[in-house]
């Protein structure tokens, strides 16, 4: 059977997957940016912000100028991998055979699969429009090879399904960049007049190997398929479930809790067996009514104690209505993770963080308060303070960098709040201060401490911080945005330090 590949690009990858995350962001011109050589350039750009003029490659200087309301935001490095390998962990419902090609294409080994969609154009349509329904930008094209696909997809604007057999009739009017060739070669072949790959179809192979070296050679015949290209499929992730069926339909809680603990006994055996431990998991009761009956469980660390995880499940048993009988239950744990081999130590001594009885307590809090209740957060390189502090993924995660050693509030508020002030000019603390309707006066006062904004990122002023302790005790973090002005300064309150 004759092999067929699609290649999927996503002309704005990384900026399509945050606005996904970030609805705010579709109506808005933004991209993201990192440092190259001593200044800010855009790695990725909207498609509004290149319709307003600024594109990758652009020094973010530039494209302020160009682009007034413009929002640059920080690069994150391995996002444009992860974004691919959850889009192609999706498309392994059309093919089996489907892998990573970054910054920004997946390829599928789409063998044997079109005829189930009713032919390779219905196929491609379904694909391109459910990435496009998922909020993506996505193109597509179908040949023979990988090379003939990722150059049809990249600059062939018309017919994205090349016959079989029609490789060098589908690249011999694209540019030669869609032979995937290196930025000094294209650049010699730019300088020596080749405008479109069909007279390199035609020079002798030793003329081409001679001029441009061996690496076009490969790239013509990975295109016209007289060379192998291999990829690294993606794997999806090993699923951790257990079922089990009843032989007369459970109804009682002491069945219900029977089924648990033999459902989680063969799920912990499997995950103690690979090192890994449980983060989170679901338990689904299927009622013999036809109806789903769904309760979870997340755990602060990694674990795969039986008696823990059960523990955790009795908190939830409650919420579980067997009706007429549950037939069915399944036991599925989406989340795990690896778990260190721990030497058991001769005398006992402070863990910390890395103490399981420890873990195993704030587990037991969140299956009654819930898990959002519970958060820990660790420091940020970052001198603006609502960007100073992230969540931490786990218990045992450990920090990057060292909490500032500047005084901060135990409190930090998500939003600085306004409130009325009296103060003197022009960089005076207050003397009074007024939140919410009640008034404060002020005892004592320590500032200012001048924080300025990244102004890399977003314009706008700078902020004077001032620590406040009221006539009652009571200690406050405010600032004032901006210079003094005449009176027209606007103050804030953004924490409280007891």
């Amino acid at each position: 059977m004759q092999k067929r590949f699609m290649v999927i690009w996503f002309r704005h990858l990384l900026t399509d997957g945050l606005a996904k995350r970030r609805h705010e962001l579709r109506e808005l011109p933004f991209v993201l940016a990192a440092p190259q050589k001593n200044r800010m350039v855009i790695i990725a750009a909207s498609l509004l912000a290149e319709r307003d003029g600024a594109f990758t490659g652009m020094a973010v200087a530039d494209a302020r100028a160009a682009v007034a309301d413009l929002l640059v935001m920080d690069e994150l490095p391995g996002q444009a991998f992860k974004l691919l390998r959850l889009l192609g962990l999706g498309c392994i419902r059309y093919t089996p055979i489907v892998s990573v090609d970054l910054p920004d294409k997946l390829i599928l080994d789409i063998t044997g699969c079109a005829h189930l969609w009713g032919g390779e154009r219905e196929y491609l349509k379904e694909i391109v429009l459910k990435l496009r329904a998922a909020g993506f930008d996505a193109r597509a094209a179908i040949a023979d090879t990988i090379g003939t696909a990722w150059a049809v997809t990249r600059f062939g604007l018309k017919h994205p399904v090349v016959p079989s057999g029609g490789q060098a009739a589908a690249i011999s009017t694209l540019s030669p960049a869609a032979l995937r060739l290196e930025d000094d070669v294209f650049d010699r072949l730019q300088k020596l007049g080749f405008k479109h790959t069909g007279p390199l179809l035609d020079l002798p192979t030793s003329v081409l190997r001679r001029r441009f070296g061996q690496g076009l050679l490969l790239r013509i015949d990975q295109a016209l398929g007289r060379a192998e290209e291999y990829r690294e499929p993606l794997v999806p992730p090993v699923p951790y479930a257990e079922r089990l069926p009843c032989l007369e339909p459970v109804r009682t809680a002491q069945a219900i809790e029977i089924a648990i603990e033999k459902l989680l006994s063969a799920l912990c055996s499997r995950l103690q067996a690979e090192g890994m431990g449980l983060r989170k998991a679901f338990l689904k009761c299927h009622r013999i009514d036809g109806k789903k009956i769904q309760v979870g469980i997340s755990t602060t660390k990694g674990s795969h104690s039986v008696s823990h995880l059960f523990k955790l499940f009795q908190l939830q048993i409650g919420k579980i209505d067997p009706a007429l009988g549950i037939e069915l239950f399944v036991l599925e744990a989406p989340s795990v993770e690896p778990m260190e081999t721990v030497q058991e130590q001769l005398w006992a001594e402070a863990k910390g963080l890395g103490d399981d009885a420890l873990a195993e307590l704030l587990d037991r809090i969140a299956g009654r308060v819930g898990a959002q209740a519970i958060q820990r957060f660790l420091p940020v390189e970052h001198h603006w303070p609502e960007r100073s502090i992230k969540l931490a993924s786990s218990l045992t995660e450990q920090p990057e960098t060292d909490w500032p050693r500047a005084m901060r509030p135990i409190r930090l508020l998500r939003n600085p709040e306004p409130i009325e002030v009296m103060a003197l000019i022009p960089d005076h603390p207050p003397k009074v201060f007024v939140h919410k309707g009640k008034r404060h006066i002020v005892a004592k006062a320590d500032g200012p401490e001048r924080i300025g904004r990244a102004w890399w990122q977003d314009c706008g002023e700078h902020r004077d911080y001032y620590v406040i302790e009221d006539n009652a005790g009571q200690r406050y973090w405010l600032f004032r945005s901006g210079h003094y002005d005449g009176g027209d300064a606007r103050w804030y309150l953004h924490g409280y330090f007891a």
